[in-house]
């Protein structure tokens, strides 16, 4: 008990004050790949199945959006801590 004490008591101390802006992070890649795999289907492509160099223009453009949801996600999501 006496290194629960001396070790993980300080810890609690400081849990208050962690975020969870990776999990939140997590969570809007999540949606993200949902989003993409419907842009996908939609252009009637598997996602992640596809080749760069042949990937037709409707791919590209998943992709490009994929890529922005990214970018939102790792300027909103990690910086906001989440209760």
């Amino acid at each position: 008990m006496r290194v629960f004490k001396t070790l993980f008591a300080p810890l609690l101390v400081f849990a208050g004050a962690v975020g969870a802006g990776p999990v939140a992070y997590a969570t809007c890649q999540t949606g993200c790949n949902a989003v993409a795999v419907a842009c996908y289907a939609a252009a009637g492509f598997a996602f992640g199945v596809v080749a760069a160099p042949v990937a037709p223009p409707a791919i590209l453009a998943c992709n490009a959006a994929l890529g922005t949801c990214f970018t939102a996600c790792a300027t909103v999501a990690l910086l906001a801590p989440t209760p």
